[in-house]
């Protein structure tokens, strides 16, 4: 039976994890590795990794990282970052990810989509679409990590890039990004009465009631967060964290009703 999943997103710099707030002023937490091998004992549903430098550097994906990265991860591993050809999907898909995360490609060449969804398949290709919220009002679309507005609203992207091939959307509110105050539900009803496509909610997260609340109010559902799994306390001390089964499977339990949904 299909379940709501709790993801968490990890962000690379420099090699380094990082978190950011408001996709500014990363602060370093950790080694990537380390990361996954304790989030490979805490069961975790599944695990997205974002390299934050490539597409603003224009660099190629760290094949080398990824293939690490793979090689350790238990769980189903979303890679994104620098990804602009179906050609580097291919070789990325080839390490063992398996799902392609795509973001500013996706803005900049719509058929990118469809040419990486015919070498790997639909179910694995990801559209991330980072929005921020506009002064007067609605949201727009934003790429390069946050710093190029691109006057595109988030829905009519997702409908643009369901048609052309996507697997799933991965909606990140830039302005909630880092603060641990909750989910934006009303950017992420919008988003859900859009598409029909899976959708994973990213940017807010600061405790499993965040959570909750997001998987009662849309049932099978994306539920993904940076800070909350790698920060603990009011002091945000660094400590990789992930809700043991027994409390996942009550988090779900009590707030997700298959016929309601």
């Amino acid at each position: 039976m299909l379940r709501p999943r709790i993801i968490p997103c990890l962000l690379v710099h420099d090699r380094g994890l990082v978190k950011t707030v408001k996709f500014k002023d990363p602060k370093y937490v950790g080694d990537p590795i380390n990361a996954v091998r304790i989030f490979n004992e805490k069961h975790v549903d599944e695990l997205s990794v974002f390299d934050i430098d490539a597409s603003v550097l224009k660099k190629e994906p760290d094949y080398r990282m990824i293939e690490n990265l793979a090689a350790e991860c238990r769980m189903p591993l979303c890679y994104g970052g620098g990804v602009k050809t179906a050609e580097q999907a291919q070789r990325i898909f080839s390490l063992g990810v398996e799902k392609i995360a795509i973001s500013s490609a996706a803005v900049e060449d719509p058929t990118l989509v469809t040419k990486i969804a015919e070498r790997v398949g639909n179910q694995s290709v990801v559209v991330v679409i980072d929005v921020k919220k506009k002064l007067l009002g609605g949201y727009e679309v934003y790429i390069n990590n946050g710093k190029k507005a691109t006057g595109k609203k988030p829905f009519e992207l997702a409908k643009q890039v369901q048609a052309n091939g996507a697997g799933e959307i991965v909606l990140n509110f830039i302005d909630n990004d880092g603060v641990m105050k909750g989910y934006d539900l009303n950017l992420a009803e919008k988003m859900r009465e859009s598409i029909t496509l899976p959708l994973t909610i990213l940017g807010g997260a600061g405790s499993l009631d965040d959570i909750g609340a997001l998987i009662h109010k849309f049932g099978i559902i994306g539920a993904s967060a940076g800070s909350l799994f790698v920060f603990k306390g009011v002091y945000k001390a660094v400590l990789i964290n992930y809700p043991n089964p027994e409390e996942k499977d009550q988090l779900i339990k009590d707030n997700f009703n298959l016929f309601k949904h």
